[in-house]
């Protein structure tokens, strides 16, 4: 980087060439001091919406702690209106400070305590009318009117947290009404839970993706990272362990990974990266562990993981630094 002496020096020879002009100077020292100016408002602004959410979280804690302690003591309607009625009246908080531009963000805090609450709130609400609470038909009950609630805000109100909300009970909708189909099917096994996950993980890349091509790309990393977690995890576990282990899901797992590790340069993503490292590195764990720490002896087996997972770092840093540039 050059100096300060050697700036201005270069700034004079242009002078003298009349390559440059006193006013371009001048103008370039404004927009420069206005950018600083933005720069600290965008700062100031991120470290307010941090406390904005941390403040809704507390509140929600607040609330469970003191329905905790006090159960046995409080009537149902008292329950009711501490829970649900809550939930509600920050709901209607967040459409009077939305409607304003200087507290659109304090609006964003009520919304976050609406939605931590309303599940416990409805919950409370089915439980003291008498209705079983231990199956997955009221959660998948609860779920949907609470993913038609969220949906309805951001068709409305067209903010991404909205979007958040959304993506979080519909997937909870889609885990229990599936339980609630299937039930105890025994034609469904153990592994039914891991491929929903897989199918879960994989939505939430595509609905990443989706959202990469418009303005919300905010929340592309948040459900790639989410997803190809999910994603990877649940087909890693898929190929089971010894002596249980499936062949389809250990023989296709490093395709996964690699193609993982493709999209990372394709899709700049930093969350396909680094899942992707970190799931090839488990699985070079479990492979060496499982098929030839009995013929090779385990010490050489470390050692061979060893240089494995040496070349997989040195792989995430050559991919990070030549194609993702974040």
């Amino acid at each position: 980087m050059a100096t300060k002496e050697e700036v201005l020096q270069y700034i004079k020879e242009l002078a003298i060439k009349d390559a440059i002009k006193k006013e371009e100077i001048i103008a370039a020292f404004e927009e420069s001091a206005i950018i600083s100016v933005i720069s600290e408002k965008t700062k100031s602004a991120g470290i307010s919406e941090i406390l904005y959410y941390v403040g809704g979280a507390v509140v929600f804690i607040g609330i469970s702690i003191f329905i905790w302690q006090n159960w046995s003591q409080l009537n149902s309607l008292t329950k009711i209106l501490s829970t649900l009625g809550s939930s509600v009246a920050a709901y209607f908080m967040g459409l009077f400070f939305i409607s304003k531009k200087k507290t659109e963000n304090i609006a964003l805090s009520f919304y976050l305590i609406s939605a931590l609450v309303m599940p416990l709130g409805l919950y409370i609400t089915f439980y003291e009318v008498g209705f079983d609470m231990g199956g997955t038909g009221m959660q998948s009950l609860i779920s949907a009117i609470l993913l038609m609630v969220y949906l309805l805000s951001f068709a409305i109100f067209r903010k991404s947290l909205f979007i958040v909300f959304s993506v979080i009970f519909s997937t909870w909708f889609f885990f229990s009404f599936t339980s609630f189909l299937v039930g105890n099917n025994p034609l469904f096994g153990n592994d039914f839970f891991q491929y929903r996950i897989l199918a879960v993980g994989l939505a939430y890349i595509l609905l990443g993706y989706y959202f990469y091509k418009n303005s919300r790309s905010s929340l592309t990393g948040f459900l790639y990272g989410f997803g190809i977690m999910g994603f990877l995890g649940s087909a890693l576990f898929l190929g089971g362990w010894q002596p249980n282990q499936k062949i389809f899901w250990e023989i296709i797992f490093p395709g996964l990974v690699f193609g993982t590790l493709f999209l990372s340069v394709f899709l700049k993503s930093r969350a396909f990266l680094t899942f992707g490292t970190i799931y090839l590195m488990l699985y070079i764990i479990k492979i060496t562990s499982e098929y030839f720490s009995g013929s090779l002896g385990w010490p050489l087996s470390l050692v061979l993981i060893g240089f494995l997972l040496i070349a997989s770092g040195y792989l995430f840093i050559y991919i990070k630094n030549k194609y993702i540039r974040l």
